[in-house]
C-alpha cells in the first residue's frame, strides 16, 4: 500500500514516513500543501496524513479540493490544533480521523491501519483469484487453503496484482505503487520480486497465476502463466 504525508516539518515527517516503512508501507513525502495536493490528485493513495497549518495550501482547504474531486482516500488529519471547532471543521471537510500532536507512533500506526481495514466503497477485505486469497487485513496469504509466507515487499506486490485480477498492469505501476519515490524507478527490481513470487505462490501448485505480457508487464488471472 501507498501513503502520502503532507507534512511541512521535515523531523515529524521522517519519524512518521520511517516507522510506516518498517511497516512495509510505501510512503511518499510532501513538504507543502500545494505539492501535496499536486501528488495527490495524481496518485492513486490508499490512504493520506495530513498537517493542517502548511505552506502553501492550508491542510483543510487541500482536503476539500480532494473530495470535491472525488478522491475517497482515508485521510488522517495530525496537526497541533485541538480545539473541538478544528475537529468539527476538518471532520465536516472529509477528514476520517483526527490525532493532535505531539503523538506516540504506535497511536499513529494503529490509526493508519484501522482506517484500511473500513476501506470505501468497492475495496474488499480479501482478494480471490482462483484458490489464491489475500487477506488484507491480516496481510494472510494462502492458496488452496495452504498459507503462504511473504515478505512485505512480496505482499504489496501480489496485493496490487490480486486487486486488478486479469489487467496488465506495466512495472512502472507496480513501482509507483509498491515502492515509494525514493525507489529512483528501477524497474527491473519488478522482474526479481515477480520471480521470487512465482517460487512461493505459482511453483507449488499446477495452475499458474501470475502471467508475464512481454514487454508490457504482469497480470494475475485464472488462465496459465507464462
Amino acid at each position: 500500500m501507498r501513503l502520502l504525508i503532507v507534512e511541512d516539518d521535515k523531523k515529524i515527517a521522517s519519524f512518521i514516513a520511517r516507522g510506516l516503512r518498517a511497516e512495509g508501507f510505501a510512503v511518499d513525502i510532501a513538504g507543502d500543501g500545494t505539492i501535496g495536493w499536486e501528488m495527490a490528485s495524481s496518485v492513486d493513495y490508499d490512504l493520506i496524513i495530513l498537517d493542517l497549518m502548511l505552506p502553501g495550501m492550508h491542510g483543510t482547504e487541500l482536503l476539500r479540493r480532494l473530495r470535491r474531486k472525488g478522491a475517497n482516500a482515508p485521510v488522517l488529519v495530525v496537526t497541533a490544533r485541538d480545539s473541538t471547532d478544528d475537529k468539527v471543521e476538518n471532520f465536516e471537510a472529509g477528514a476520517d480521523d483526527y490525532l493532535t500532536k505531539p503523538f506516540a507512533f504506535a497511536e499513529l500506526l494503529v490509526r493508519v491501519k484501522s482506517l484500511l481495514r473500513r476501506p470505501p466503497g468497492t475495496r474488499n477485505q480479501v482478494l480471490r483469484v482462483a484458490d489464491l486469497e489475500v487477506d488484507r487485513l491480516t496481510r494472510r496469504v494462502t492458496r488452496a487453503g495452504k498459507r503462504i509466507e511473504l515478505t512485505s515487499k512480496e505482499y504489496a506486490l501480489l496485493e496490487y496484482l490480486a486487486a486488478h485480477p486479469g489487467r496488465t498492469v506495466s512495472r512502472t505501476m507496480i513501482v509507483e505503487h509498491v515502492w515509494d519515490e525514493s525507489f529512483e524507478g528501477l524497474t527491473n527490481i519488478v522482474d526479481v520480486y515477480v520471480r521470487h513470487l512465482r517460487a512461493k505462490v505459482d511453483d507449488p501448485f499446477s495452475l499458474k497465476l501470475i502471467r508475464t505480457m512481454r514487454g508490457v508487464g504482469y497480470s494475475l488471472s485464472e488462465e496459465l502463466g507464462n
